[in-house]
C-alpha cells in the first residue's frame, strides 16, 4: 500500500517556518481527512495550529501494513504507537505505564505489548503490525498480549476529541468517524537532526509523499458542531442579589455524567464577543466564603457580567469520588485547578458563540489557548477588579 496516496493535491506553502499559524488553505478539511482513513491512506496530523505544534503520522490501526510501519518508521522517526480506546485497553488488561506525578493532560501510556505468537523478536515491521493487528482483533484477549513489548499503547479519553484534544484521540475518532475499528497508529514526525520537526518540515514530507495535513483543532471543531457529548438537560429562572435576573442551566457531559452549571444574561450580538467566565466550582469559597485570592470570584463576575448587560459563566463541578474528602484534606489548595476546557467548549458552542472576551481572576493561559486550539476567536481577557 503506498502510504498517503490521494486522489487531490494540497496548495503547500514554500517557506512556511516562522508564521504563527497554519494558512487555510495548505490543510485538508476534516471530512477529506476521514476519507483518507476510509480508504486506508495515511495523513498527517497537526495537534495544533501554532509553529510549535508537533506533527503525527496516522492511520487507521486495521490498515496497519508492515509498509505502512516501515514507512512511519523511516519517515516519521519517532515511536510507533497504537491509539486504543480506554475500553479496549481494558479489555487487555493493560496497566498504565505511570499511576502518578502526571502532568495533566498528558498522553496515557499503557505498558508496551508484544502478540504473544506470531512474532519473532518484535521489532521488525511485520512484527510490530502482526501486535497491532492482534490487539485491535475483537478475538483477542488478554492472554494474547505479552508485555514488555515493542508497540507502545496509548489509551485516548472517553469523548475522544469532545475530552482531550491531541494526536491519540484525533487519530481514534477519525478512525470511528470512517467506520472502522475505532484505533490509529500514530508516529511523532522528526526532522533529519532528531528534533521535532517544524510545518515546514511536515509539509515538505507530506508534499514528497502525497499526504494530506489536517490539524486536531479542525477535528474537534468538526465534532463540535456533528457529535456533542454535552447538552442542556434543565434550566430555571432565578434573580440573585449578584447581578438581578439570570437563566441557569444545567448542563450533563455524557461521557462521564458529569453535571455542570451555566449562568446566562442577556443577548449575544454577533458583532460582539462574549463576555465568559469558566469557573472552578468550589464549595469553600464559592458556598463557606473561605478566605483567599478566589474568595468571592463567582460573585465579582456576576456583578461585572450584570454591569456589562450580557454574558456567561461556567461552572465546573468536581463530580468524581472522593473529590470532596480530598478538598477537606487540602483546604487551602487553590480553586484555580485544571478542568475540562473541551466540555466548555462544547457548552459555548451549543450556544452559537464563537468570539470572546475570557472574564478571569488572574491570567489564564492554559484555558484562553485551549479555547483557540477549539476554534474560537479569543480577542483578550478583563480581569475581576478586586472585592471592596
Amino acid at each position: 500500500m503506498r502510504p498517503g496516496a490521494s486522489s487531490a493535491a494540497l496548495k503547500y506553502p514554500e517557506q512556511h517556518a516562522g508564521s504563527a499559524t497554519l494558512a487555510r488553505d495548505t490543510l485538508a478539511t476534516p471530512k477529506d481527512i476521514i476519507n483518507e482513513a476510509k480508504n486506508g491512506r495515511m495523513f498527517v496530523l497537526v495537534d495544533d495550529g501554532s509553529e510549535n505544534g508537533e506533527g503525527y503520522l496516522v492511520i487507521p490501526a486495521q490498515m496497519a501494513t508492515p509498509q505502512a510501519v516501515n514507512f512511519m518508521a523511516t519517515h516519521g522517526r519517532g515511536l510507533v504507537c497504537l491509539a486504543i480506546t480506554k475500553g479496549r485497553a481494558n479489555q487487555l488488561a493493560l496497566p498504565m505505564m505511570a499511576t502518578r506525578d502526571r502532568p495533566r493532560g498528558s498522553a496515557d501510556f499503557a505498558v508496551s505489548i508484544e502478540a504473544r505468537v506470531g512474532v519473532t523478536t518484535g521489532i521488525s515491521t511485520a512484527d510490530r503490525a502482526r501486535t497491532i493487528a492482534v490487539a485491535i482483533d475483537a478475538a483477542t484477549t488478554s492472554s494474547d498480549i505479552v508485555t514488555p513489548g515493542h508497540i507502545f499503547p496509548l489509551v485516548a479519553e472517553n469523548g475522544g476529541l469532545l475530552a482531550r484534544a491531541a494526536a491519540a484521540e484525533g487519530a481514534v475518532d477519525v478512525a470511528r468517524l470512517a467506520g472502522l475499528n475505532p484505533s490509529g497508529v500514530i508516529c511523532a514526525i522528526m526532522d533529519q537532526k532528531g528534533a521535532m520537526a517544524k510545518h515546514s518540515d511536515l509539509f515538505a514530507l507530506a508534499r514528497a509523499h502525497g499526504l494530506k495535513v489536517g490539524t486536531v483543532r479542525d477535528l474537534v471543531v468538526h465534532r463540535l458542531g456533528n457529535d456533542r457529548s454535552v447538552g442542556c438537560e434543565a434550566e430555571a429562572r432565578l434573580v440573585s442579589r449578584h447581578g438581578g435576573e439570570w437563566l441557569v442551566q444545567a448542563y450533563v457531559d455524557k461521557a462521564d455524567d458529569a453535571e455542570h452549571l451555566v449562568l446566562r444574561k442577556g443577548a449575544f450580538l454577533p458583532d460582539r464577543p462574549a463576555l465568559v467566565r469558566i469557573h472552578p466550582g468550589s464549595l469553600l469559597s464559592d458556598i463557606l466564603g473561605e478566605d483567599g485570592s478566589e474568595a468571592g470570584t463567582l460573585q465579582r463576575a456576576m456583578d461585572v457580567i450584570a454591569e456589562e448587560g450580557a454574558g456567561i459563566i461556567i461552572i465546573f463541578r468536581d463530580t468524581a469520588p472522593g473529590s470532596l474528602a480530598k478538598l477537606l484534606s487540602a483546604p487551602t489548595q487553590s480553586t484555580e485547578i485544571h478542568k475540562n476546557h473541551v466540555v466548555g467548549a462544547q457548552i459555548l458552542a451549543s450556544l452559537g458563540i464563537r468570539r470572546l472576551t475570557l472574564l478571569t481572576g488572574k491570567p489564564c493561559p492554559a484555558i484562553h489557548m485551549s479555547l483557540k486550539r477549539h476554534g474560537f476567536d479569543v480577542v483578550g481577557e478583563q480581569q475581576l477588579a478586586d472585592a471592596v
